[in-house]
């Protein structure tokens, strides 16, 4: 079982990113949010899940050790596989995540793609009271101190938005966008227009 790994980032896209850890690149799914974390040739560690299954063997990764617990939890629900539970993770992070299972919020977490109402209403009825939203609060308000907010990316997520993106689509566009083109982020603000057309032609394009 790889439990984590710790190495230089070689690429980042919209659904994975590689890491290479003693001349051997793992390639790892990882949430949209953790990913937008990650740059090339940047040192990372990352917390990671192998799965086996008949088809493939999969390797999922997070930052925050909240987030894979959070991940191993969800994949205890009956009829909930990885990528829906990696889906969830791209749309909510672990805290908004326990408190909609806590509040009995099925809307918020049908907002994930591949997730229907019966599925939300499944997770809530098997893991309320499994997740400790005090502890993952405390991690998420450590991991938010850390991490300063990318006002430009927010910028170009809103704009697409406002054109009929969904939001887990926009914030995945413009990743990779900036992955692609080698544009830095937090995104300074002349970069905006540029990152925005970026994203718009993907989009569009749909890659």
């Amino acid at each position: 079982m790889i439990g984590s790994l710790k190495g230089t980032v070689e690429a980042v896209d919209s659904q994975a990113a590689l890491i290479e850890v003693g001349g051997v690149g793992y390639e790892v799914r990882m949430p949209s949010a953790d990913l937008s974390r990650l740059h090339g040739g940047a040192e990372a560690r990352v917390h990671t899940y192998l799965n086996v299954s008949q088809d493939a063997i999969m390797l999922y990764g997070f930052l925050e050790p909240a987030a894979k617990r959070t991940f191993l939890q969800l994949l205890k629900v009956s009829g909930i596989g990885p990528k829906v539970a990696l889906s969830l993770l791209s749309t909510l992070n672990p805290n908004q995540l326990a408190k909609a299972v806590a509040d009995n919020d099925a809307a918020a977490l049908t907002k994930a793609p591949g997730l229907g109402k019966k599925g939300a209403q499944k997770i809530i009825l098997e893991l309320k009271g499994s997740i400790n939203l005090e502890e993952i609060e405390g991690t998420a308000a450590a991991v938010t101190t850390a991490q300063p907010e990318d006002k430009g990316a927010l910028q170009v997520v809103e704009g697409l938005i406002s054109l009929g993106w969904r939001q887990q689509d926009a914030e995945q566009a413009v990743h990779a966008a900036c992955a692609a083109n080698g544009i830095a982020t937090p995104l300074a603000a002349e970069d905006v227009p540029r990152v925005l057309k970026l994203a718009l032609n993907s989009l569009d394009r749909g890659i």
